[in-house]
């Protein structure tokens, strides 16, 4: 199993945007390394801290999983989609993605105390520079948020 960090900005798809769903398409990922992290090593069950990006107080607002195997994301085709792709062609597409599906909503945990938890150090969303909407997460980080997410 792997695990996740998936940024969203909230007025575009919240994690209660994707409570009320239950399952949700990641669509509009159009940075290749992002693309490949689903193309490659996204596997259906894996854990997905549902992160807000772009917003007032970002950080992780809940918990997904991974429920789909990647497939063509649609938006790519589609003229009107800010997610537009004019060289991408449907025998060729360029870019894929997932579904994720709903696990719980949770207190935020905000980037401000993820930069304060020594055991985050190393997650990619902290690192200077990091603007990828997917980022790798380790099985003891993944501990730690949850640990955080749960405190009372």
């Amino acid at each position: 199993m792997n695990y996740w960090l998936m940024k969203s900005e909230p007025d575009e798809a919240s994690i209660e945007d994707l409570q009320r769903a239950g399952t949700l398409p990641w669509t509009g990922v159009r940075n290749y390394q992002a693309r490949n992290f689903m193309r490659d090593d996204m596997r259906i069950g894996d854990g997905v801290l549902f992160y807000h990006s772009s917003c007032a107080e970002p950080g992780i607002a809940g918990l997904a999983e991974v429920c789909s195997a990647p497939y063509p994301d649609a938006t790519q085709f589609d003229p009107a989609s800010p997610y537009f792709d004019p060289k991408s062609k449907p025998e060729a597409p360029r870019w894929v993605h997932v579904d994720v599906r709903w696990r719980e909503t949770t207190r935020l945990l905000s980037l401000k105390a993820m930069r304060e938890a020594p055991e985050l150090a190393g997650m990619g969303v902290l690192q200077r520079g990091s603007r990828l909407s997917i980022t790798p997460v380790t099985p003891a980080e993944w501990q730690a948020v949850l640990t955080r997410l749960h405190q009372a």
